[in-house]
């Protein structure tokens, strides 16, 4: 998969001034962004968070699942520290699209869960590819990062690509009563670590 630079710009936002970088899949014109707040290129590992696009939750507030709460905190503790990075990756639904995902949630509407509701349109529990970073991050010259994620899969996949991990941490928030069977499913079936018994990805 060829990665392609195309344009940075100012983005700000209610945590601050952010760089909006946008990447260009050239074998499929899916679009990518990485939004970055200070010099991420230097040798100091730089706090991450690999973001998964989530138009339901991200933009449209639904309380099904976590990733919009996850990814407003992940900005926002970017913000504290004043220098950090969104990968925001358009892989919705763990790679399976959003209108398969509005198949998929109306199969959980029946009581499927979200890896029995992917199994049962025929694709795996997550499609989602990672390699597509790895021209990213080159791009950012970014050396290590620190990882705001609670699942070692995703930290394993990283590792597997030779993106070095410097450290995981946990990023729990948005648990709520619509989506306790979701959260309980992505820590029995995939094996994301909530602490505390708290959340989420």
């Amino acid at each position: 998969m060829t990665i392609r630079y195309v344009e940075s710009s100012k983005l700000p936002t209610p945590w601050g001034m952010f760089e909006m970088h946008g990447f260009e899949e050239v074998e499929t014109g899916k679009e990518h962004l990485v939004l970055t707040m200070g010099d991420a290129g230097t040798d100091e590992p730089l706090l991450a968070r690999i973001h998964s696009e989530c138009l339901t939750g991200d933009a449209l507030f639904s309380l099904r699942c976590d990733c919009g709460a996850q990814l407003q905190h992940a900005l926002h503790r970017i913000a504290i520290e004043g220098r950090g990075a969104v990968f925001y990756l358009r892989q919705e639904g763990r790679g399976i699209g959003l209108l398969n995902k509005i198949r998929a949630y109306h199969l959980q509407d029946c009581g499927a869960d979200t890896v029995e509701a992917n199994e049962q349109l025929g694709f795996g529990a997550d499609m989602r590819d990672y390699s597509i970073l790895q021209a990213m991050l080159d791009h950012l010259k970014v050396k290590s990062i620190r990882l705001m994620t609670n699942n070692p899969k995703k930290v394993k996949a990283l590792e597997d690509l030779g993106i070095e991990v410097a450290e995981r941490l946990p990023h729990q928030t948005g648990r709520n009563p619509h989506n306790v069977k979701y959260l309980s499913t992505k820590k029995g079936k995939l094996g994301h670590l909530f602490e505390d018994d708290e959340d989420q990805e």
